[in-house]
């Protein structure tokens, strides 16, 4: 018999509702509160590898989340001035019937998980989050912003990066740490035949090509930025920056470039990641997705990981009678290969950085997506 009956969900993200609907799929009561009250994404695209797929099948919404994005079969590596191929990679598909991954926008993403959230039952409050957590053992009494009080067997901790559970119950010595990189993403037309991620490797940083839908491409830029550039950038000129910051690249980089005019539409953030040491709970508080192990995008598994993350959990609370027992198996299934990610990615991100080092930034997102390929 599981130990849980309600579980508290912080975060109305990728992790927080994928976590959302593989425990209202096991039957356990749900509650969600999101502090955003438009309870809306800021991005432009999401990389969807087979791993991706897999877990989403699980949860009954991967062929959904095909429809509205773009099969992918896998990358290809170029020179900056994309006149020489340095490798291609064709990904194998982990299920009968989908593809090999999947690029799709953020928002329809967003849109899918959270009407399948909604639909599940789950209880969301939206423009809400907690004000204070006291755990006594046998339950988690949370009191709320809006002045309510709950309890509840289990908090899932789904809040990202900057996580408030995590500072809460973990402390604030865990924090985000800088990579030393900076990434650029900006919506355009696709180009014909993108079905692959294309990536174009420069002197201070890498560019690549992400397919989103028939009709839409996103082009993402990971870099060093120039001794003095600002790590926080304000919208007014962002497009002509970003446009500055490309001229070290050829091919279809150079031909697309002048296509980013719209200010409003660049995402510019500093690239951070973050690896809490295990374990990622105290006592009924559990961590998952960005908020344990937050990764820069080099390897394109930062959701990926989150939606497993749900996933699991709920199997391990179903296997065990004991909380402690569930968390515990619950981590042993997940921490090396989350710290893979991070730490794969995060070598590649130095390596752009300094090319002395004895890093092949090609083999190590190879290896890492294959990597994650392998069962969860």
């Amino acid at each position: 018999m599981s130990p849980v009956e309600k579980v508290l969900v912080v975060g109305g993200g990728i992790g927080g509702l994928s976590a959302t609907i593989a425990l209202r799929r096991a039957g356990y009561d749900v509650d969600v509160v999101e502090r955003n009250p438009a309870w809306d994404v800021y991005g432009v695209g999401i990389i969807q590898p087979a791993n991706a797929l897999r877990a989403l099948h699980e949860l009954g919404l991967a062929h959904e989340a095909v429809e509205n994005g773009l099969p992918m079969f896998g990358d290809t590596t170029w020179t900056a001035d994309g006149g020489m191929i340095l490798a291609d990679h064709d990904w194998p598909p982990l299920v009968e019937g989908l593809p090999p991954a999947n690029g799709i926008t953020r928002p329809r993403l967003h849109h899918i998980l959270q009407t399948h959230t909604l639909g599940s039952g789950a209880d969301v409050r939206t423009g809400v989050t907690f004000s204070a957590l006291h755990d006594d053992g046998d339950r988690v009494k949370v009191s709320f912003t809006d002045g309510d009080t709950r309890s509840y067997d289990l908090v899932v901790g789904a809040d990202g990066l900057y996580s408030q559970v995590r500072e809460t119950v973990f402390g604030a010595d865990i924090q985000p740490n800088f990579t030393g990189q900076v990434c650029w993403r900006y919506n355009l037309p696709r180009i014909e035949g993108l079905n692959k991620i294309w990536v174009y490797i420069g002197a201070t940083g890498t560019a690549g090509f992400c397919p989103l839908s028939q009709d839409l491409m996103y082009i993402l830029t990971i870099e060093k930025p120039p001794a003095g550039a600002p790590v926080r950038l304000s919208r007014e000129g962002s497009a002509a920056m970003y446009r500055e910051r490309l001229e070290q690249f050829g091919g279809l980089v150079a031909e697309h470039r002048d296509l980013i005019v719209d200010d409003d539409a660049v995402v510019y953030r500093p690239v951070e990641n973050v690896l809490v040491p295990p374990p990622w709970y105290r006592g009924r508080v559990v961590l998952i997705g960005d908020a344990a192990h937050a990764t820069s995008p080099h390897c394109g598994q930062g959701a990926a990981q989150a939606i497993e993350d749900g996933i699991v959990v709920t199997q391990e609370l179903l296997r065990h009678d004991a909380v402690s027992e569930a968390l515990a198996a619950w981590m042993e299934r997940r921490y090396d290969r989350c710290r893979m990610v991070v730490e794969g990615s995060e070598a590649i991100g130095r390596w752009e950085q300094d090319h002395s080092l004895p890093i092949d930034p090609v083999a190590v997102r190879h290896e890492v997506t294959m990597s994650a390929m392998a069962p969860f």
